[in-house]
């Protein structure tokens, strides 16, 4: 059963991602957001939801909330397309959430960036402790 609803997720994500990028949804809401991207679909294993997840790189919050609500308000039409492309008896219901995984990433770069930054700008505080180390541990003659 798990592979049908990852089958099923796939091809899911898949519509969604042309219809997305054919620009067959008029909502302003959703237009306005820039590219949208599908990056996951969660379909639950009675096959009667689907979570989807989508962003829209450099978009605002206030954006990405704005093409989530007129997703939502296109749901019936999504479902009605995926139906008919995927020719099953029940298409899942379609709940839209927004996919942070790409901002925490690029979060995430930024901070390894900057601590790289300061390590490369950083004394070699360790050749000196070293060197101060190894100077101790040398025994000393009388």
């Amino acid at each position: 059963m798990k592979q049908r609803t990852e089958r099923l997720s796939r091809e899911i994500q898949s519509i969604l991602g042309e219809i997305l990028t054919r620009g067959e949804i008029k909502d302003p809401r959703v237009r306005n957001a820039g590219l949208l991207t599908v990056t996951r679909v969660h379909v639950t294993g009675d096959l009667r939801e689907a979570k989807v997840a989508f962003t829209a790189f450099g978009a605002a919050e206030p954006v990405l909330e704005s093409a989530r609500q007129g997703l939502q308000s296109a749901s019936p039409y999504l479902q009605r397309a995926i139906g008919q492309r995927l020719r099953t008896r029940n298409t899942p219901t379609l709940e839209f959430e927004i996919d942070h995984v790409l901002d925490e990433a690029l979060r995430v770069d930024s901070i390894l960036r900057e601590v790289r930054a300061e390590l490369a700008a950083a004394p070699k505080d360790d050749e000196a402790a070293g060197a101060a180390a190894g100077d101790e541990a040398e025994p000393r003659e009388k």
